[in-house]
């Protein structure tokens, strides 16, 4: 039974104990007796397994004092790599309710905390066999945990951002096929190299031509790239773990004149926003002073989305940069730096690194050419 998973790849063994035994001083301080963890990626933080998103349930119970056990179902067990100082593994039977034995080992608990990616299912039936219990979010507990990398999640979020800058060169090069292929074509071509350079799955991979890129979450399909249009190419996945994210965008052709100015204005935004990332500074300032650069110079109606967002174990997590959230950066906070011009029915642009908050100053993680370069390809 030891299966490893992606994420032990990133994580030392030793270091679930002591995750463990700081997510149990947060529970203390936020008054919770037990927590929940089913899928989502707070399991595999604390224990290195990833539970398949299944019928089957699958839970994590920490108690704040005592043994923390996992309830899997027993054909999952053998893909488990045991450690027994932070978890006990408890499999059940296919005949057997999981439910009423999660309830059990909670059992006496007045507040618990559930993960976010619970399924719906799996609470509403444990609610009446936990009638004195009341509910809040483990992520008040986990997050704060989450949020603030290590030296080894920085290294491996490090990695894959190399992985995608050669990609990212490669595109920027010309190396990389566009005029006369779909975007599809394109995308698929990049979600291969993910993998060749050594990503364990493509998360996606953006491919937007000409007016399609104006929609910033624009979905790959058969229309094919031109000659004389703006190629933007927003792509990532999951590597020992951890993720990449990154975005550029490329010419076929000639720049023209408006265009060469609005991106102009994108890569100072871009700048501003990761020169910005100094420990201390509240998130929502970020978004402020990058929003600014595109406000200032007639573009704000077309930045229709936050500056950033949290990365790590996945792709979308705490802090996001974006106006309301006040908290200060700290040491070891990953997040995007990604903002975006959109025309409507004309274009659209993106300029998008990852960066790490250090007592040094701002880290980018992403390192390929920041310009909109001309390709032939």
């Amino acid at each position: 039974m030891t299966v490893m998973t992606a994420a032990d790849h990133a994580v030392d063994s030793s270091a679930y104990h002591d995750r463990l035994m700081r997510v149990r001083s947060a529970m203390a301080e936020h008054d919770v007796d037990t927590l929940l963890l089913s899928v989502g990626h707070d399991l595999p933080y604390l224990t290195g397994y990833t539970a398949m998103p299944l019928e089957r349930l699958t839970m994590l119970v920490v108690p704040r004092a005592g043994v923390a056990t996992m309830v899997i179902p027993a054909l999952e067990a053998p893909r488990v790599r045991e450690l027994s100082a932070v978890f006990e593994l408890l499999p059940w039977g296919e005949t057997q309710d999981p439910v009423s034995i999660v309830a059990r080992l909670s059992s006496g608990s007045t507040k618990v905390a559930v993960g976010d990616q619970m399924w719906a299912r799996f609470l509403v039936e444990l609610l009446p066999q936990l009638p004195e219990a009341s509910y809040s979010r483990a992520v008040e507990v986990v997050g704060p945990m989450r949020m603030s990398k290590d030296a080894a999640e920085i290294d491996a979020l490090a990695a894959a951002g190399a992985a995608v800058d050669t990609i990212a060169g490669e595109l920027q090069r010309g190396e990389i096929p566009l005029v006369g292929r779909s975007e599809a074509q394109v995308s698929a071509h990049l979600s291969r190299r993910m993998i060749e350079e050594g990503h364990d799955k493509v998360n996606f991979a953006i491919v937007a031509a000409g007016e399609n890129a104006a929609s910033p979450h624009h979905h790959a399909g058969s229309r094919v790239i031109r000659e004389g249009e703006i190629v933007l190419c927003d792509f990532g996945g999951t590597m020992a773990g951890y993720c990449s994210d990154t975005t550029r965008c490329v010419f076929t052709g000639d720049v023209p004149a408006e265009v060469a100015e609005a991106y102009a204005v994108l890569h100072e935004a871009q700048r501003v926003g990761v020169a910005a990332g100094v420990v201390g500074t509240p998130c929502e300032e970020i978004d402020r002073v990058t929003r600014k650069v595109i406000d200032d110079a007639g573009y704000g109606e077309y930045f229709i989305h936050r500056t950033g967002h949290g990365i790590g174990m996945e792709e979308h997590e705490d802090p996001y940069i974006v106006e309301g959230n006040s908290l200060p950066l700290d040491a070891g906070h990953a997040y995007s730096v990604e903002p975006g011009i959109y025309v409507p029915g004309k274009w659209g642009m993106r300029l998008e690194d990852i960066v790490v908050a250090t007592s040094d100053g701002p880290r980018p993680l992403n390192t390929s050419d920041h310009a909109l370069l001309s390709v032939s390809a």
